[in-house]
């Protein structure tokens, strides 16, 4: 499988690319960077530090390079990554997006594309994660009208977006488990005077240092609690999950697939 990587010095794209290099199951045909960075014509191993050359470069236009792949993994920004989405469409090539922050009418973009190419949207691509999340589902479903459900998320102090969109997604699912919106029924930190609604989700961000990715969700009763918890300790099992999701997506049919379908959940 010939693989495009996105923002190959990115903190995701660069690990992805050491990944990559490492499998036998994909090949790297290029590393596609932002127009003025210095690592633009160098060799792929060196912009990502993978202590070799691949024999492959980084350029500043993907047009250039798109013809020569079967599927791109792009985890760069959200600007960067509606101008892949254009491309993918134009070139008919499969897209792995691990990007994050989009609004409604964009992530609708994403579902749309998934009617002429193969197109995965992760936002977050470890596989712990998505077990988590189905055993999110069954507990909203069991338990989530008589909980009180709050979410803490921690990332590192780079992070752009909050909420995460790992933990927008958690919340998705539960709320969709209880017949329910997440638009309807998120609440967003706390301040002052504001006694807790009852069938409400409750989110709080924490951004410090170099946390990589932790996510709590509690359901609350009276006298107990319950608690599900998935911590990284560092970003490599969702560059894992995402040389996993191109694999999967090789050869695919035109559609939009999640990574439950990568892991049969």
């Amino acid at each position: 499988m010939k693989l495009i990587v996105v923002g190959p010095r990115g903190k995701m794209g660069k690990l992805i690319t050491q990944i990559a290099a490492s499998r036998d199951d994909i090949e790297l045909v290029a590393g596609v960077a932002p127009k003025g960075r210095d690592y633009i014509g160098k060799d792929l191993g060196q912009a990502a530090m993978t202590g070799s050359d691949l024999g492959v470069p980084v350029v500043d236009d993907l047009s250039s390079v798109i013809d020569d792949c079967d599927v791109i993994i792009d985890f760069s920004t959200k600007e960067m990554a509606m101008e892949v989405l254009a491309l993918a469409l134009e070139h008919k090539k499969a897209l792995v997006c691990g990007t994050t922050g989009f609004t409604p009418d964009e992530m609708q973009r994403f579902r749309d594309a998934g009617k002429e190419i193969p197109m995965l949207y992760a936002a977050n691509t470890s596989k712990l994660v998505n077990v988590i999340n189905k055993l999110l589902e069954v507990a909203a479903a069991v338990i989530g009208e008589e909980a009180d459900i709050e979410i803490l998320e921690m990332h590192d102090q780079w992070k752009k977006d909050a909420p995460s969109g790992t933990s927008k997604e958690m919340g998705e699912i539960m709320a969709h488990a209880m017949g329910k919106e997440l638009a309807d029924v998120a609440v967003y930190g706390r301040q002052g005077v504001s006694p807790r609604e009852k069938g409400t989700i409750g989110y709080h961000s924490l951004r410090a240092g170099n946390i990589p990715s932790s996510h709590t969700v509690y359901f609350g009763f009276m006298g107990e609690r319950m608690e599900i918890t998935h911590h990284s300790y560092n970003w490599e099992c969702f560059a894992r999950g995402a040389c996993d999701c191109a694999v999967f997506l090789a050869g695919k049919e035109a559609g939009f697939y999640t990574i439950k379908d990568v892991l049969h959940l």
